[in-house]
């Protein structure tokens, strides 16, 4: 069963998926990103969050500005997991923000949906976190 197009979060109406296209954000909101280690960001999404976000030259993980960073580009998808469970525990321990998903693996570093969607399974449960709609049919 599909997901109604919108969601209440914080009082504000927001997206279920992840849009594949963003250009702004509310205050409270942060776009998630993949990235590699070197945070040299300079394609697809993690040049957006370099743009427009507040990412960070040098710095490949975490929170900076209005973006948070998870690697992809340093193996296979065992090497991300860890990476996205800091993520998933960030997005816990932080209720006041929401969290837009991209869909991180699947651009430059060149991993397909069926391989990154199962790292964000937990995360689909969180309230304050989107993922895009093509993780949403893999985690289903």
């Amino acid at each position: 069963m599909k997901p109604k197009a919108t969601r209440t979060y914080a009082g504000i109406e927001r997206p279920a998926f992840t849009p594949d296209m963003i250009t702004e954000l509310r205050p409270d909101e942060v776009f998630v990103f993949g990235s590699n280690l070197a945070g040299m960001h300079g394609g697809g999404a993690a040049r957006a969050a370099f743009q427009h976000f507040g990412a960070v030259m040098g710095c490949g993980v975490g929170l900076r500005g209005q973006s948070y960073a998870i690697p992809t580009m340093q193996g296979g998808v065992e090497t991300i997991a860890p990476y996205v469970d800091q993520f998933i525990a960030f997005a816990k321990e932080h209720p006041e923000l929401f969290f837009y998903v991209t869909r991180i693996g699947c651009g430059i570093a060149g991993f397909k949906d069926r391989e990154m969607a199962p790292l964000f399974k937990q995360a689909a449960s969180l309230e304050n976190v989107v993922l895009p709609e093509s993780f949403h049919r893999v985690i289903e």
